[in-house]
């Protein structure tokens, strides 16, 4: 991400909540792929992007006393959530930097391993933003990436605003230079850049009106459909259009609600 300011969910207690709620919706999917990249306790990795540092907490919990976890964040905001987080833990092996990766003066052939999840489909320009991080990857080093290729969210029953809902989303994500489907051309750029690609896997998720993966979608959407409008990328009247369909589904028992894809994406760096 280029900027605090250019993030387009912004940065706020609401968002850090929201971000909070999302972790755990979405934890077992990471905690799955993270036990599939077999961390060793030694390594030293990085989490660019890191947020209010829920994963780097993960990560350190992986890599224990021995390993070294560095949370790279351009929010100071979310970085002081992390640093507070590791100073009630007594954890004396994390680095914290302040930053962007492209303003970033990254040692190269440091990291065993690097993990950004739901950062690269936000930045301006992913392919030259990924092979800085590659550079920085030990020989052997490990690249994992979970971000979307915005396929496959839908509201059930169909029929109302919702429905168009997917070119609306990658609509607001282009607004801030983003890309909702840069994962399926990741395998391209590791493969001309000798990276192996170990596993590029899609995950999704379904629920009822009761369940978390809804109420993410809810949380997500009631936030930020009004700021679409606010930007002038949808209008006001369509605005109400989807929180009505939206609130509709939510007070219907029998609805039910599919995740956009994510996709797990792990390169070896040859």
């Amino acid at each position: 991400m280029s900027s605090n300011q250019d993030y387009i969910l912004g940065i706020n207690q609401t968002e850090l909540e929201r971000l909070e709620f999302q972790n755990n919706v979405w934890k077992k999917m990471t905690d799955d792929f993270l036990e599939r990249i077999k961390i060793e306790k030694n390594w030293k990795c990085l989490d660019a992007g890191a947020g209010p540092g829920f994963v780097s907490a993960n990560l350190r919990n992986l890599v224990g006393d021995s390993g070294e976890v560095t949370a790279l964040e351009p929010s100071q905001i979310y970085l002081d959530h992390f640093r507070n987080y590791c100073s009630n833990k007594n954890w004396d092996n994390i680095k914290f930097i302040q930053g962007n990766v492209e303003d970033t003066d990254l040692e190269k052939e440091y990291y065993d391993f690097i993990f950004l999840r739901w950062v690269i489909d936000f930045v301006n320009e992913p392919e030259k933003f990924l092979l800085k991080l590659t550079d920085s990857l030990k020989k052997g080093g490990i690249i994992g990436i979970q971000d979307y290729s915005y396929e496959g969210i839908a509201l059930f029953p169909k029929g109302g605003a919702f429905d168009n809902i997917t070119e609306i989303v990658r609509n607001y994500y282009g607004a801030g230079g983003g890309d909702l489907y840069f994962t399926t051309k990741i395998p391209a750029i590791f493969r001309k850049n000798k990276i192996e690609l170990m596993e590029f896997s899609p995950v999704s998720k379904a629920g009822g009106n009761d369940s978390d993966v809804f109420e993410w979608a809810y949380r997500f959407f009631k936030v930020h459909l009004p700021l679409m409008a606010d930007k002038n990328l949808i209008s006001r009247d369509k605005c109400n259009e989807l929180l009505k369909d939206l609130n509709d589904h939510k007070n219907n028992p029998d609805m039910i609600f599919f995740s956009p894809v994510i996709v797990n994406i792990a390169g070896k760096k040859l």
